[in-house]
């Protein structure tokens, strides 16, 4: 979204930081989440109805279709507020204007997005290169993944140094079981830049935030099923949706008192639901969480700067975020990050319905109350690893694999969700129905992916190829060919 929801956005001025800088940054950061309870209690978020907005994560190539470290260049010759960079200098972020979640807001949506990319698109060929979407690109090797292509901002350097000093200097383990094994040792967090995503946002009233915090982290494994796009890693073959452990590993720094291996992870699924109010997120951030990076904001800066920097420096798979509204008043989103980028604009809108039409039935239906936190965390990485083809648990029919699950149980529930949200009846048929028959043919991004190894054999290159001729051509993946 064009409305940062965090500080972690702004470039900041120093890399280093003494005791005294740590503990000025906890005096403000409890001062801040004080504030954000006496706005609770004083009624001053913002009641505005729900709002959508999105994040695109993409990646630079160059003609051989491998990482090409240009996004400086890009990001001067695009010159558009909607684009950053990210970590990586062969990686960029696209961001939308927010919309009300209501009406047309998928198809505008949409025309937005391919809008934004075809410029894009022109721009990266001005500069010999190609723009893919793509969960973790097929072509990247773990070489790529160097301090040198790291983007060329003192955060992003200051990121990685306090990660590795929170670990006493020692190295990110790489370390993922899936269809085959996959071990490596990194000594810096560029892991992290091989994970690309589509960032859904909703803006919701704080009085029921709560349970939109909830239903987001139920509904994560139905959505991450359908939408699993990154089978690969190295060439490997790993999980459904690779990035969810990939991106857990490359920050694995836990709360206080050094515990990396603790229950409190900075990339997690969470600590439960929330019970009360949403900010019982932001309670759990100061009292586990030490500051990676204590950054001194001046009163000039916008509200609470350093809860919305801390905050963006805990990576939880459906994170609440402290914005505001044009005119100044404070607002709560979700920010639902399971899904990866790609493998086309018209795959992201569809999914994009599912996520909304899903947590608005849930919030209605109070599944809160049905289904267990534990058992929304174990259907979760159930669904990341095995896809369509997991077993999940589910109120109603218990066990049941996630296939029949969308097919005869989610898919309904999207569709009465988007109905809740007054979502235009032909752009909830039509989306909805790139999800069914998605899931219908069991060819999500992932299992395309394998299939077209399973013809061409693992020509990496071959694959990028395809997907980005299939991608630019708009078409649903469920309708691309091998």
């Amino acid at each position: 979204m064009q409305a940062k929801g965090s500080a972690l956005g702004q470039e900041i001025t120093k890399t280093r930081f003494s005791k005294e800088d740590f503990a000025e940054f906890q005096h403000r950061l409890e001062q801040e989440t004080g504030l954000l309870q006496e706005w609770l209690e004083d009624d001053a978020f913002s009641h505005h109805d729900p709002v959508a907005g999105f994040e695109l994560e993409a990646w630079l190539l160059d003609a051989d279709l491998h990482p090409m470290p240009v996004n400086q260049p890009f990001l001067e010759a695009f010159d558009n507020e909607l684009a950053s960079p990210e970590l990586a200098r062969f990686n960029i972020e696209l961001n939308t204007h927010p919309h009300e979640l209501s009406g047309q807001l998928l198809g505008n949506i949409h025309k937005e997005l391919l809008s934004t990319t075809q410029t894009a698109r022109e721009v990266a060929h001005s500069l010999d290169s190609q723009m893919l979407l793509t969960g973790i690109l097929p072509t990247l090797k773990s070489s790529d993944l160097t301090l040198a292509n790291m983007s060329d901002m003192r955060r992003y350097r200051a990121l990685n140094e306090q990660v590795l000093a929170s670990r006493g200097g020692k190295p990110l383990n790489l370390d993922i079981t899936g269809h085959e094994p996959l071990s490596e040792t990194h000594d810096n967090v560029m892991l992290e830049a091989a994970t690309t995503s589509f960032q859904i946002h909703i803006q919701v009233p704080v009085a029921s935030a709560h349970h939109y915090y909830n239903a987001s982290m139920i509904a994560s494994a139905p959505v991450v099923a359908a939408a699993a796009n990154s089978p690969y890693l190295f060439d490997h073959e790993l999980w459904d949706e690779t990035r969810i452990p990939l991106f857990e590993q490359s920050v694995e720094v836990g709360g206080y008192e050094g515990v990396s291996q603790g229950p409190l992870h900075r990339v997690s699924f969470g600590s439960g639901f929330a019970r009360n109010s949403i900010l019982e997120c932001f309670r759990e951030n100061l009292e586990h969480f030490p500051s990676l990076l204590p950054i001194q904001f001046d009163e000039s800066d916008s509200p609470v700067p350093h809860l919305r920097l801390h905050n963006g420096t805990i990576w939880r798979w459906n994170r609440p975020l402290i914005g505001f509204d044009s005119d100044g008043t404070p607002h709560i989103r979700i920010e639902h990050r399971v899904v990866p980028a790609g493998p086309s604009i018209a795959d992201s809108m569809a999914t994009a319905a599912l996520y909304y039409g899903l947590t608005e039935a849930l919030v209605e239906g109070q599944y809160m109350e049905k289904i267990s936190f534990a058992e929304a965390r174990d259907n979760f990485y159930k669904s990341a690893k095995l896809g369509l083809g997991a077993t999940v648990t589910w109120p109603g029919p218990g066990h049941i694999s996630m296939q029949k699950l969308l097919l005869e149980h989610i898919l309904p529930m999207a569709e009465h969700g988007l109905e809740l949200l007054d979502i235009d009846s032909d752009e909830r048929r039509d989306y909805l129905e790139i999800i069914r028959a998605r899931v219908a043919c069991s060819q999500n991004g992932s299992e395309w992916q394998r299939r077209f190894c399973t013809v061409h054999g693992r020509q990496m290159d071959e694959l990028t190829a395809s997907m980005l001729k299939n991608q630019i051509d708009d078409h649903p993946v469920h309708e691309w060919d091998l």
